[in-house]
């Protein structure tokens, strides 16, 4: 339980009051040396097979939301560690795809997906935040995207999760397949640009953001930067809050009519969630000097709401403009976040947001908690031993009983291994800052599945850890209103990658980055910003614990109006 619940050991070793500078590295532009069709005769690593290789003209590939087309490059895809399971008789192994443009900035760029991995995406370098306008092929990276060392059996109903059965699978999921594919892929760059990458990138959010967390504590050499966005490096235990939440939204459900089961979504219905909303902005928005939407004070906020005192109560039936008393009672539960009966906290509490009205933050906590996210992950693969699989496919049970039947008290040490393969064993990041290297962190303050408290929580003990130098090496901005990843009432649209590498390789500190809303008009609108804002409105976004003020005069939809104080 110990190792489960508590991260103070790790930090209280920490001792770094001081590092040695660590010169900024450089990355050379470079072109191949060999055609693409002849990269598969070429190329050799142990354990690696490469399957098919394919040359893009450029021009050929648009994507949606950027208006740039895709420059050429070459695909390649392959797998490594092949193996079939003595445990459950599945083929397995570590399948990629690999992008490398003939225009190379000289730079390498691990695209850490998200969920429980299982697909491999196109590796086309995503720079995270919301609609994003460009990506890391078209800056001149060459990029690798995975499964992370497993595929989504689409032959049983528990999918992405089978995978769960395997304890190497497991391993492979936690940390192990970053730190075997990274060396391939380099070694792959070499032999097409004839010389390895000069700086090596890692990029993800969600789960991606705990692969990031994980090879800066597993494999501090193998990457110079590190952006992560929503990071969930202690994904177990988040799920647990997550099946937590639903087994309180489960006490004032209204049962679905087809199953008899609790529908969870009649709990907080949008209009009620629309009522949060409202009281959150009336005593929070002009915490940070200006009412315009927005609530970028977010520790003010904690301090100043109240959920018994601030949200309206209904004194009779429910209406629109308040909250019955038992639907504040589990609101403010779920806000507060799962404790153990001895008062232990199994993790950290959700922010107060306008955010929380936003769709995903619904779709996460009254659907995702009980369906094939959080359940089916805590069932297979979070915990040990996994759950049998007629949690799902025996006669009248379902996910839905599994989640809230799940015993807080009874579950939560068996996450004890699930901690220990996909947490960062030193989340102070200790080899990582000695060798120099550089994180940038940032997470919406209304993300529903990972909390922005928690990442608050570690960036303080960071610091606290670090000293003075820790400002040498990491990061985190706060993105008020974003749910998880993107969306919400949030200027969510900024790119995070040019803001590193600069940091990287130029030395250039990052101070205040801008970010933009998606409304209309925007290649991807984000139909979630009110119609009050400017349809393109921005926001300094600052790094914590900054935060944007009006500077009291000029126009409240430009970020050039604001300061980062």
């Amino acid at each position: 339980m110990r190792l489960i619940l508590s991260a103070a050991g790790l930090l209280a070793l920490a001792g770094c009051a001081g590092v040695t500078p660590v010169a900024p590295r450089v990355a050379t532009p470079g072109a191949p040396v060999l055609a693409c069709d002849a990269l598969a005769a070429r190329f050799s690593f142990a354990n690696t097979r490469i399957a098919s290789v394919e040359r893009v003209a450029g021009g050929q590939l648009k994507l949606p939301g950027i208006a740039e087309p895709m420059p050429e490059h070459c695909v390649v895809k392959g797998a490594m560690h092949e193996r079939t399971s003595p445990v459950d008789g599945k083929r397995y192994a570590m399948s990629f795809e690999m992008r490398l443009p003939t225009a190379w900035n000289g730079r390498f760029f691990y695209q850490a997906n998200g969920g429980l991995d299982g697909f491999v995406t196109p590796a086309w370098g995503d720079i995270l935040g919301g609609g994003q306008a460009s990506n890391g092929v078209l800056k001149g990276f060459a990029v690798i995207s995975s499964d992370a060392g497993h595929a989504f059996d689409r032959s049983s109903p528990i999918g992405a999760a089978t995978f769960g059965l395997d304890p190497q699978a497991r391993i492979d999921y936690g940390y192990n397949a970053v730190a075997q594919l990274t060396p391939m892929a380099k070694a792959l760059v070499a032999t097409y640009y004839g010389k390895p990458p000069g700086t090596s990138y890692l990029v993800g959010s969600s789960n991606g953001g705990r692969h990031g967390f994980v090879a800066a504590s597993r494999v501090p050499d193998a990457f110079d930067g590190i952006l992560v966005s929503t990071p969930g490096y202690r994904l177990p235990l988040a799920a647990a809050a997550q099946l937590w939440g639903a087994q309180q939204f489960a006490q004032i459900a209204r049962p679905n009519p087809q199953t008899g089961r609790p529908d969870l979504a009649t709990a907080l219905p949008p209009a009620a969630m629309e009522v949060v909303a409202r009281s959150v902005l009336a005593r929070c928005d002009a915490l940070d000097g200006l009412a315009d939407g927005i609530v970028a004070d977010l520790q003010a906020c904690q301090r100043a709401f109240q959920v018994q005192r601030d949200i309206p109560t209904c004194t009779a039936a429910p209406a629109a403009d308040c909250l019955s008393a038992d639907q504040k009672r589990v609101l403010a539960n779920v806000l507060a976040g799962p404790r153990l009966r001895n008062g232990t906290p199994v993790y950290a509490g959700l922010p107060f947001d306008p955010g929380l009205a936003g769709r995903d933050w619904a779709t996460w906590k009254l659907v995702n908690s009980v369906g094939p996210r959080d359940a089916i992950a805590m069932a297979y693969v979070f915990s040990t031993p996994p759950a049998s699989p007629a949690v799902v496919t025996g006669q009248g049970t379902s996910l839905v009983d599994y989640a809230l039947a799940w015993d807080l008290e009874r579950e939560v040490p068996k996450l004890g291994p699930a901690m220990e393969f996909m947490s960062p064993p030193d989340p102070l990041m200790r080899r990582f800052v000695a060798r120099g290297g550089k994180m940038i962190v940032f997470h919406g303050t209304a993300d529903p599945v990972f909390s922005a408290l928690d990442t608050i929580k570690w960036h303080e003990d960071f610091h606290r850890a670090h000293g003075r130098a820790a400002n040498d090496h990491e990061r985190l901005y706060l993105v008020p209103g974003m749910n998880h990843s993107r969306g919400g009432p949030a200027t969510d649209q900024v790119d995070m990658v040019d803001e590193l590498v600069r940091w990287v390789e130029g030395d250039q500190s990052p101070g205040p980055v801008v970010a933009r809303a998606r409304g209309a008009g925007a290649a991807v609108p984000n139909p979630e910003v009110p119609a009050s804002w400017g349809p393109g409105r921005t926001r300094p976004l600052c790094p914590y614990p900054q935060v944007a003020r009006y500077r009291g005069a000029g126009d409240v939809d430009a970020a050039a109006s604001f300061s980062c104080q």
